[in-house]
C-alpha cells in the first residue's frame, strides 16, 4: 500500500512549524504589489498589511503556476506517495482549478479536493488529512476523513471596511462611500455556496453583538470542539478579545491567533478577521 501525502496552498495558515512536523507540502501563492512580485510566504502579515497600505493600487494575488503543481505531484510519486490536494475555496482564487489541471497531467495518483475553506479552517483539515497518512491509512481512508473534517468546520469572517471591496471592483464606489459615512461592519459566513451575511450593522457594536449571539447559540451546542483559530487583518486586538472570550468557553481547545495571508487581507482589508472552528465527532 502507498504512502499518502497532503499539499494545500499558502493561504492555509498553520501554526509554527506544524506543516513541517506533519510533513505537509505546500505550493504558494504571489502577490503584486505596485509591480513586484512577491511569494506570499515571503511576507508576515504586519510587513504586508504596511505594503499595501502604502502601495499605490490594490495588491494583485495570483494562483500558483500548473507547472509548479505538476512538479510537485511528480516528484512526489516518485517518492512512492499517492497525493491528497487539499486547497481554498475556488470562490476566492483559482487555484483549485490549477491543482485539477496539474493532476491529470502529471503522472501521479492525484486526489484534488477544494475544501470551501480557508485560512486555518484550511489548515486544520490539512492537519487531520495528514495525521491519518501518518497513521498508514491509505487515499480513500484520509479522503473520507477529510469530508468528515469538513462537515465539523465552521468559518466566519467579520469585515471591518468595504474599501478593499470597492478597490477590487466587488462593489460600487458609491456603496463603498455609503457604508464609510454610516461607519457599516458586517460579519459572514463561508459555506459551500458562497459567503452568507450573518450581521450588519453600524460600528463595533455589531461585532459584539454578533459574537455574543455565536458563542450563546451555535457554539454553545457543538460538541467535543478541538481547535479554534482567529485570524486577523492587522486586528490584532479584537482578536485577542475573541480568543480570551473563547478560552473560557472552551478550555480543553487549542486556540490559535494569527495573521491572515495576503490574498484574504487583499480581499478583505484592514481590521478584518476570522473565526475558525473544527469539532469531533465524541
Amino acid at each position: 500500500m502507498k504512502k499518502v501525502k497532503v499539499v494545500t496552498d499558502s493561504s492555509a495558515r498553520f501554526l509554527p512549524e506544524v506543516a513541517e512536523r506533519l510533513d505537509i507540502e505546500m505550493v504558494s501563492l504571489s502577490v503584486m504589489i505596485d509591480d513586484v512580485i512577491y511569494k506570499d510566504t515571503d511576507l508576515d502579515g504586519k510587513e504586508f498589511m504596511n505594503m499595501m497600505s502604502q502601495a499605490r493600487a490594490l495588491p494583485k494575488t495570483s494562483q500558483p503556476p500548473i507547472g509548479e503543481f505538476v512538479e510537485t505531484y511528480e516528484r512526489l510519486a516518485s517518492e512512492g506517495y499517492d497525493i491528497i490536494s487539499l486547497h481554498m475555496t475556488g470562490l476566492l482564487s483559482g487555484t483549485v482549478d490549477a491543482a485539477r489541471q496539474a493532476a491529470q497531467m502529471a503522472n501521479a495518483n492525484v486526489t484534488v479536493i477544494d475544501t470551501k475553506f480557508i485560512d486555518q479552517a484550511l489548515a486544520f483539515v490539512c492537519e487531520r488529512a495528514a495525521e491519518k497518512a501518518n497513521e498508514g491509512a491509505n487515499l480513500s481512508e484520509v479522503t473520507a476523513t477529510v469530508e468528515e473534517a469538513l462537515d465539523n468546520s465552521l468559518l466566519y469572517i467579520g469585515i471591518a471596511t468595504l474599501d478593499n471591496m470597492v478597490k477590487g471592483g466587488r462593489l460600487s464606489r458609491a456603496t463603498g462611500i455609503l457604508s464609510n459615512i454610516l461607519n457599516i461592519k458586517a460579519v459572514m459566513q463561508l459555506l459551500p455556496t458562497g459567503l452568507e451575511t450573518m450581521s450588519k450593522g453600524r460600528g463595533l457594536k455589531t461585532f459584539k453583538k454578533w459574537f455574543k449571539d455565536l458563542t450563546e447559540t451555535t457554539l454553545k451546542h457543538l460538541n467535543n470542539v478541538k481547535k479554534i483559530g482567529i485570524s486577523h487583518a492587522d486586528g490584532l486586538e479584537t482578536a485577542e478579545k475573541f480568543a480570551a472570550a473563547l478560552t473560557e468557553q472552551f478550555p480543553n481547545a487549542q486556540i490559535s491567533v494569527l495573521d491572515t495571508s495576503p490574498l484574504v487581507a487583499t480581499h478583505t482589508g484592514p481590521g478584518a478577521f476570522a473565526i475558525m472552528i473544527y469539532s469531533e465527532e465524541s
